[in-house]
């Protein structure tokens, strides 16, 4: 058995691995960048993508994340030289069964709920459970097959695929981590995120998912569409928000094992597996732009009201997946940070509204000042198209009656995956008993304070 992986940037996390021994993990930086590395010196052919024969007699092969012909600022391809070809990763597939992972279009219209739901904290799984065994799908929107809408997952496991590997074909997966720190050995190199921080994975490649704690849990959304880029910034020009030179876009790393692998790949909503006599992990050197690539949500620089008023939460926007429709995004990826509130004459927390985009929304650490009761770190809530929402009687009373001094808004990171379709919720997180049956209460003591004077 032969892993080898690439030290050549000087951006470094050590950690423990499997608990046995360290292991050093090195980036590249930028967003949207053309990488190029290699994990062998020399692997990579220079002045031409595919010659008669690569370095250390390595296959080319390219991955298209975009038709050939897109246009050049949304052609996403990259140049993989592996061990073996990626047909050689495949097999007869035979049908496998993930039932709590759904993917859209998966309501049943005759059992929809329409409302405004909240969830607890999902628990822990008590057996062993791998990565794609603990994913457990709450919300959906879209249709896979048309390549428009989302998922909202939550993820909860404690075993590592130390031998499976595992492909999604139908989506763009976005990881945010609550508890535990994983791994995502990706074909491309390894990235290692915690609280605080996510990934993505582009549709369609191939990730071994492992843990570094005894467990881990976090939030999924799986993004159909265009593929999630750095929102514009319009007037607040060329600084601030998610800067492009945070991201990290890992080194190139490979197995060399000749053992006995499980590839899982979920395609149009189905999963399909089969089995390998060695590890599809071979990628020794690749360049291009279809790339993973991880981010530290705590270097993102807010932007907000000096004056009066709470902007829209827009501003909070790291990451947007657009749509055909200018400034209509398939998903949003909000946080809301750590940051000041100073608005003057002005009530503070977000205010009540009604929208056309539907908000999935969690907690990794913290409150959230709108809701300061019953919405914590590993839950989650919905407020669907059209459906108002806003915070509850003790916040709205709070904040009316506060000193508007300074405030250090601290030790707190929620987040939204926001999206132009309606999202509709499963069966698992209709019937889950960390569903707060009683979470429209939370308004019902708002009060009536009008007496028709000034």
């Amino acid at each position: 058995m032969l892993i080898i992986f690439n030290v050549i940037f000087n951006y470094k996390f050590n950690l423990k691995f499997y608990g046995i021994w360290n292991m050093s993990l090195e980036y590249m930086t930028g967003f949207g960048n053309d990488f190029q590395t290699e994990a062998l010196p020399g692997a990579l052919p220079q002045g031409q993508n595919s010659p008669q024969i690569c370095p250390y007699k390595l296959y080319a092969e390219q991955l298209s994340g975009s038709p050939f012909t897109a246009p050049r600022n949304i052609n996403e391809r990259s140049w993989l030289y592996r061990i073996r070809p990626s047909v050689k990763h495949t097999g007869k597939y035979e049908k496998e069964s993930f039932p709590f992972w759904k993917t859209a279009p998966s309501h049943d219209p005759e059992n929809m709920s329409l409302g405004q739901f909240r969830w607890d904290p999902f628990p822990f799984p008590k057996e062993q459970t791998d990565f794609i065994s603990g994913v457990r799908t709450l919300t959906t929107a879209g249709d896979v097959n048309t390549h428009n809408g989302m998922a909202a997952s939550i993820y909860s496991f404690n075993k590592s695929m130390t031998s499976t590997v595992f492909t999604n074909s139908d989506a763009e997966m976005l990881f945010v981590p609550e508890t535990g720190s994983i791994v995502l050995f990706t074909e491309m190199g390894k990235m290692h995120i915690s609280p605080g921080e996510i990934a993505v994975l582009p549709r369609g490649m191939m990730v071994k998912i492992s843990l570094i704690d005894k467990f881990a849990r976090g939030y999924i959304c799986e993004n159909y569409g265009a593929k999630l880029t750095l929102p514009d910034r319009g007037p607040i020009g060329a600084n601030c928000l998610a800067n492009p030179r945070d991201f990290r876009t890992p080194v190139a790393a490979f197995e060399d094992i000749d053992e006995n692998h499980n590839s899982i790949v979920k395609w149009c909503g189905a999963f399909f597996s089969t089995s390998l006599k060695h590890s599809p992990l071979d990628v020794v050197a690749w360049h291009g732009n279809y790339i993973p690539y991880s981010y530290d949500l705590r270097t993102f620089s807010p932007v907000s009201a000096v004056s009066f008023d709470h902007p829209d939460p827009s501003i909070y926007s790291v990451l947007t997946a657009p749509s055909e429709s200018d400034g209509t995004a398939n998903i949003d990826f909000v946080i809301f940070p750590e940051r000041w509130a100073v608005a003057e004459h002005t009530f503070r927390p977000p205010w009540y509204h009604r929208n056309i985009m539907s908000e999935f929304m969690g907690l990794v650490y913290g409150q959230y000042d709108a809701k300061p009761e019953g919405f914590v770190p590993g839950g989650a809530s919905l407020h669907n198209m059209m459906l108002p929402h806003g915070p509850d009687a003790d916040a709205f009373e709070n904040a009316s009656k506060a000193e508007l001094k300074p405030v250090k808004i601290t030790n707190t990171l929620a987040f939204m995956f926001e999206s132009r379709f309606p999202q509709h919720i499963t069966k698992f997180a209709m019937e889950s008993d960390s569903l707060q049956s009683d979470y429209v209460e939370c308004w019902s003591e708002i009060k009536k304070h009008f007496d028709g004077k000034l």
